[in-house]
């Protein structure tokens, strides 16, 4: 595909473009070769474009200017996201239901559906049009679930969940189990029965290996637009804001409260009944109660990040300080 139609198809501005120059794929900016196109987001990474083979690379507006092929965007990530789907299409799967599938009487399922192998949907069940359920995922009994739905296998949607449309479960994905509730009796330990649900918004995917657990009571509900990395766990009766990222293996435990536009990075742990406000930033293994909208914290217990940076500098002076006051002690 020539340079210059990916540049009109992502909505880019090309530089130095030859107009005949062909490329054949994409990748990163060290493994890019000769006919393949990549992109610089990263400052840090700006070094990079002298040494990079690739053919081409999408940079933002600022971007120095040099003599190789460039294509210009406002938002590089978009814009090469943008292109690898020009060239990978992931499978299709045509409107079918494998004939091992066990669809209950009581189901509905809409039109365009292709149902894999050993699915089990059980009664009243609701799935609307375009569905995609891959092999052995599983359905349970008084489910709802709007259009175009994607479930990849061994996913598993428990009773009464509700999920709206464009809603992708990656494999393993389990979506209202029970919640982690047990009360003590003298003697060990009572189960105490998960009578709510799980609600899922619009346009929300699951990654692999996530649950997401249903209420004691009332509903654990996740927004419009958030994605949910592999491994994560959402507690029961928690609430997730729209448009948020829980990145692997953050854990939520019960009735967390997370705002709008939320990033928690990697194994984020948040107490139970807490806050986290609109906007909010918190970075790679941080624990958190209470976050304030537009804050970025860090660490265990999270502080403001400044903060916890001079800390941390700090930190790795102690030996360093430690002989110094011993010295002055002695002396």
């Amino acid at each position: 595909m020539k340079l210059l139609e990916i540049a009109r198809a992502i909505g880019a501005t090309a530089e130095n473009v030859p107009a005949e120059l062909e490329i054949t794929g994409v990748a990163g900016v060290d493994q890019a070769g000769p006919t393949e196109l990549t992109f610089l987001t990263n400052p840090k990474y700006t070094a990079a474009a002298a040494t990079t083979k690739a053919a081409a690379i999408i940079v933002s507006p600022g971007f120095p200017a040099n003599s190789r092929p460039l294509l210009r965007c406002p938002n590089p990530h978009l814009a090469y996201a943008k292109a690898l789907e020009l060239f990978y299409s992931p499978p299709r799967y045509l409107p079918c239901i494998h004939p091992t599938a066990v669809i209950a009487s009581s189901a509905k399922v809409g039109p365009n559906a292709h149902v894999g192998a050993y699915v089990v949907i059980d009664d009243e069940v609701e799935i609307g049009a375009n569905c995609t359920i891959l092999p052995h995922v599983v359905i349970y009994r008084g489910v709802t679930i709007g259009s175009n739905f994607f479930a990849h296998s061994h996913a598993v949607v428990r009773e009464f969940c509700r999920l709206g449309d464009n809603v992708i479960l990656q494999n393993g994905v389990v979506i209202g189990a029970d919640g982690y509730g047990f009360a003590p009796d003298g003697e060990g330990w009572h189960k105490i029965v998960q009578s709510g649900t799980v609600v899922i918004g619009n346009n929300v995917e699951v990654q692999a290996n996530s649950c997401i657990d249903r209420a004691t009571i009332g509903e654990t509900r996740i927004a419009d637009g958030v994605k949910i990395d592999n491994f994560v766990q959402v507690g029961h009766g928690s609430k997730v804001g729209e448009n948020t990222m829980l990145c692997s293996q953050v854990g939520l435990a019960g009735s967390t409260r997370v705002g709008r536009h939320v990033m928690l990075a990697g194994q984020v742990g948040a107490a139970g009944h807490c806050t986290i406000g609109d906007h909010a930033i918190v970075t790679a293994q941080s624990g958190v109660r209470d976050v304030p909208p537009n804050a970025i914290v860090s660490g265990s217990p999270a502080i403001d990040n400044r903060q916890w940076l001079r800390a941390i500098a700090a930190f790795s002076k102690l030996p360093e300080l430690v002989k110094a006051v011993r010295k002055l002690t002695k002396d």
